[in-house]
């Protein structure tokens, strides 16, 4: 009775081939059936590390994680209305029915000289889609009301908030012994290519000089000839117009026809006739000036104070900036190559993708460094052992969080790098007290089976525990609503 005073709690008899035999075993059910069915293990390990090189290959890479806000802007132009006005007829019918749509937040509105903004914020709980949706729908009714403004140029313009496509990822800047009009020219053939690629959403052309019709009506003219404005705008309406003829048969091949009445030239727009009287014909050349000039300046393009033409390349919400990046330096350097002069010169400026690049290889080293550093460490304290059982567990369970976030759609990025380096910690700690735990009852005389089943099985609901309380403060971070 003395001997059996200093064994361990559990119950314990030598057994036939000399290891100490378990008769109350402690046992975790998954590690047991890990231990029972090496082979499966072994092939499902295999799966997960080629999973998880695959998914870490074609995971899209960014500076920052998208987010994504339920917030729809509705703007409304009425040029030569006071902000008094726009705020009776537009602002004011626009929020009554906005203010209806349920997961409504905030409502805010400016009403300024002849234009309307409308900021509509939604609880997180809506999706951006079904918040453009709510507030479209309202829009729509509004419109359909006969006390709302008819005769507004544009209608409302009802879009979301959408930060991955406000900010251009790249910027490419044409410059050169050209004119303005060349450069527009070389850049509209690169933005057809780019805006081809899948990354992205749209090319806006910066710095180019459009062009518009003036028209300088002469008061005392129109007033001497009977004409009015509205005369002027119908009979302009009515010429710059394509009208389709219908369907014409011709040696059983049936042709559509169109009369073709759009504008071509200044003075086109001047042979307008505006008004006939008593067989006097009166032609817009007659009472107004007309002349084609250049617009007021709406954006600048400069590169180190010369005037450049530039094209803003947004990239589509979610995609891979570092392949779209890529994608657009081949098709600069094609273009280079085939179509662009050799004296026209193309630089790239304010690229995202070399930031993201140079950060997320940066993190990169700063995990597989810690992996280094903490396999040497336990190395030097616990041994071979335990240093390579721990340091194969480490890059498994790498592999199977990029298998896991890349098909949950989530992009890597600085919080997702560093949230594995935070994991990492987690991990060699209950790596360490799990191997312990088995070496210690295989030193105490247990077979290898038996260590490594109970060895698990004693410290598994103590390690969850010890793992939940640490993740238990960061659910507060998950609940938090808005941004």
């Amino acid at each position: 009775m003395s001997e059996e005073i200093g064994k361990s709690p559990l119950d314990q008899q030598e057994s036939r081939d000399g290891f100490k035999e378990l008769k109350h075993k402690k046992e975790f059910g998954i590690s047991s059936w890990a231990i029972n069915n090496k082979m499966t293990v072994f092939v499902i390990t295999g799966i997960i590390i080629l999973s998880g090189l695959m998914a870490y290959v074609t995971m899209a890479k960014e500076s920052f994680p998208e987010v994504i806000i339920p917030q729809i802007f509705v703007s409304t132009p009425y040029p030569g209305n006071s902000p008094e006005d726009i705020e009776t007829l537009i602002t004011r019918p626009l929020e009554k029915e906005l203010n209806s749509i349920t997961g409504v937040d905030v409502i805010k509105s400016t009403s300024s000289q002849g234009f309307s903004v409308i900021d509509v914020k939604f609880d997180f709980k809506v999706s951006p889609a079904d918040a453009l949706r709510k507030v479209k729908d309202k829009v729509d009714i509004v419109k359909a009301d006969p006390d709302f403004p008819d005769d507004l140029p544009a209608e409302p313009n009802v879009f979301e908030m959408n930060f991955s496509e406000l900010i251009p990822v790249m910027n490419v800047n044409l410059s050169g012994d050209f004119s303005l009009e060349e450069l527009e020219d070389y850049a509209e053939l690169l933005e057809d290519r780019i805006e081809d690629l899948p990354q992205i959403s749209k090319v806006d052309i910066k710095g180019v000089m459009d062009k518009e019709v003036r028209i300088e009506l002469d008061p005392f003219a129109m007033e001497a000839r009977q004409v009015g404005a509205v005369d002027i705008e119908g009979a302009i309406a009515q010429a710059n117009m394509t009208i389709s003829g219908g369907d014409l048969k011709v040696d059983n091949v049936n042709s559509s026809v169109r009369v073709v009445g759009e504008f071509t030239s200044v003075e086109e727009i001047g042979d307008v006739m505006v008004k006939s009287e008593n067989q006097n014909n009166i032609y817009l050349r007659e009472i107004a000036t007309i002349s084609f000039v250049e617009k007021d300046k709406e954006s600048y393009a400069r590169e180190y104070l010369n005037p450049v033409v530039s094209l803003d390349i947004i990239k589509r919400a979610g995609e891979n900036l570092i392949q779209a990046s890529a994608g657009i330096n081949a098709i600069l350097e094609a273009a280079r190559a085939n179509d662009l002069p050799d004296n026209l010169e193309v630089t790239v400026t304010n690229d995202q993708s070399d930031q993201t690049i140079t950060m997320v290889g940066e993190l990169e080293n700063s995990i597989i460094f810690g992996v280094i550093l903490v396999v040497g460490v336990l190395l030097f304290f616990l041994g071979l052992r335990n240093a390579a059982f721990v340091g194969i567990a480490i890059p498994l369970s790498m592999f199977m969080s990029f298998l896991i976030l890349s098909s949950l759609g989530v992009t890597l990025n600085v919080m997702v790098l560093f949230s594995l380096v935070l994991a990492l910690g987690m991990l060699v700690d209950n790596g360490i007290v799990v191997v312990e735990n088995i070496y210690r009852l295989m030193d105490e005389g247990y077979s290898p089976i038996d260590a490594a089943k109970s060895g698990v099985g004693e410290v598994a609901w103590p390690i969850i525990a010890s793992t939940a309380t640490t993740l238990a403060a960061f659910v507060p971070l998950a609940l938090w609503p808005g941004m």
